[in-house]
């Protein structure tokens, strides 16, 4: 699901005008983006939690290379818990289900 995705069902669900939708939703991402990257928490009830975990230094491999080892430095990476309620519905998926979703997400015309 894209952007558009999730402003059309949106649109779709509360006869609000397309506009006012894109705005609100791309306004609620950069809220969580800037949030996230001044090192907040942020926590959307029955949705999850964005976080910021350091990731700490290690050594990596070059794969053309084998014989050299690449230093990884630290480093912040933003981690999503899903809350309760998602996890639960994810939980229930069953391997058939999910590639068919997926066949059908590819099947599906591009609306960019």
């Amino acid at each position: 699901m894209t952007k558009k995705d999730l402003v059309l069902q949106i649109c779709d669900d509360t006869d609000m005008q397309y506009d006012l939708v894109v705005e609100i939703v791309q306004k609620t991402l950069d809220c969580i983006a800037q949030a996230v990257s001044q090192g907040r928490k942020v926590e959307i009830r029955n949705f999850g939690v964005f976080d910021l975990k350091v990731r700490k230094a290690r050594m990596g491999r070059n794969p053309k290379r084998p014989g050299a080892d690449v230093p990884i430095p630290q480093r912040a990476i933003v981690k999503f818990k899903p809350g309760k309620e998602m996890r639960e519905s994810v939980v229930k998926l069953t391997p058939k289900e999910i590639r068919e979703a997926r066949a059908q997400e590819r099947s599906r015309p591009s609306n960019l």
